[in-house]
């Protein structure tokens, strides 16, 4: 195998790590920011977790967080608005890459 060859599959797999830890990072976020507006909606324990779920699923509909956004925001019903949801999903971003950044 030549150097170049051996540079590109270098870069392929780094691409596809990259991509793998990004998916992994926002589901992650996802699931904390739905356990996050479950406890403002005093929902605890397996109801907590299915919610987390469903916003982690929501993520699907479109590209970027919008649409968890306006998920979770909708589901609050003026306990947090799209700002404060936003913010907070930008903190627990932060604290899962760090994580995961220490773990790789």
């Amino acid at each position: 195998m030549s150097t170049f060859d051996e540079r590109k599959s270098a870069f392929e797999n780094k691409f596809a790590h990259d991509a793998e830890m990004k998916f992994k990072a926002e589901a992650r976020c996802n699931k904390l920011l739905g356990l996050w507006a479950a406890d403002l909606m005093g929902k605890t324990g397996d109801a907590a977790e299915e919610y987390a779920k469903e916003v982690i699923k929501s993520d699907f509909e479109e590209a970027g967080d919008a649409d968890v956004i306006r998920k979770v925001a909708g589901d609050l019903d003026g306990k947090a608005d799209a700002a404060a949801i936003k913010a907070k999903r930008m903190e627990l971003l932060e604290t899962v890459m760090s994580e995961l950044m220490s773990d790789d």
